[in-house]
């Protein structure tokens, strides 16, 4: 089976390309939600005195305060989270949940802020992709097997992205880092296969194929396994770590996404060029 794949391997490129422009253009059109870090505003972790639904705490705090920006993101048992759109004081908000919830903690982000932090994700992202690419063209000294590592990280990044915006998953500090994150992951499962076809000489392409994907798949399914039990128990029994949460549910997509672009897109690619070049 994975022969006959690998004869035809030419149409399974455009499998994970298409992926990746489904998710750009899911990004560019339905857009991401960002959190406090990045668009400011407030952020109210309750504990709440009686028993009351997200849409009712949200109407209370909307007619209360004056606000039409409000949200609550969760409300667990007693716990519940509150997001502001803009930078209200924290007695006003108290003094609107009197009798029905009491503050625990409350962060407040200015405009300044909140723009110097997306400032920051745009140079912490853009040095991070230069300097892995930078290094994979140093380690290779081959411009296609190297282009086609970059190629298949954009995509992981951009499908991780996507899933962001698809699942309503917020751009946030944690969530970059869980990106940056990605981008070693996915360099990881890419450099092995370009090692192992171009640098192996025992076997032929298929069996260093194969034997790539044996290994690299191994990685991929344990690092999934893992952010999945992260997720799992944040979300069922810690629901206020949601930072958590949000990093493991990133790096579940990005993972999935590299399984693809790797697998397919990548080792397409290598075996064009190999073909190419005989």
């Amino acid at each position: 089976m994975f022969d006959r794949m690998f004869r035809s391997y030419k149409p399974l490129i455009a499998i994970p390309a298409a992926i990746t422009l489904l998710a750009l253009l899911l990004v560019v059109f339905h857009g991401l939600n960002e959190s406090v870090d990045l668009r400011g505003g407030a952020l109210a972790e309750l504990t709440l005195e009686k028993s009351i639904s997200g849409p009712e705490l949200e109407s209370l705090l909307k007619g209360e305060l004056g606000l039409d920006d409000v949200k609550v993101l969760s409300v667990t048992g007693k716990r519940a989270t509150v997001q502001f759109g803009t930078d209200v004081d924290v007695v006003r908000v108290s003094d609107a949940l009197k009798g029905t919830a009491t503050i625990n903690s409350y962060k407040s982000v200015g405009p300044v802020l909140s723009k110097q932090a997306l400032n920051q994700i745009y140079w912490a992202v853009g040095f991070a992709f230069l300097f892995m690419s930078i290094t994979v063209f140093i380690v290779f000294r081959d411009p296609i097997p190297s282009i086609a590592i970059i190629l298949a990280a954009a995509s992981d990044i951009i499908i991780a992205v996507g899933g962001m915006s698809l699942f309503g998953i917020p751009l946030s500090l944690a969530s970059v880092g869980a990106i940056l994150m990605l981008i070693g992951y996915s360099v990881d499962t890419d450099i092995l296969l370009t090692t192992r076809i171009l640098k192996q000489r025992k076997g032929d392409i298929n069996q260093r194929a194969l034997g790539a994907m044996k290994t690299g798949l191994t990685m991929s399914i344990s690092a999934i396994a893992s952010m999945t039990a992260l997720y799992l128990v944040t979300v069922f029994l810690m629901p206020e770590a949601q930072v958590l949460s949000n990093i493991a549910a990133v790096l579940i997509i990005g993972l999935l996404a590299d399984i693809i672009t790797t697998w397919l897109m990548n080792l397409g690619i290598l075996r064009w060029y190999l073909e190419v070049k005989a």
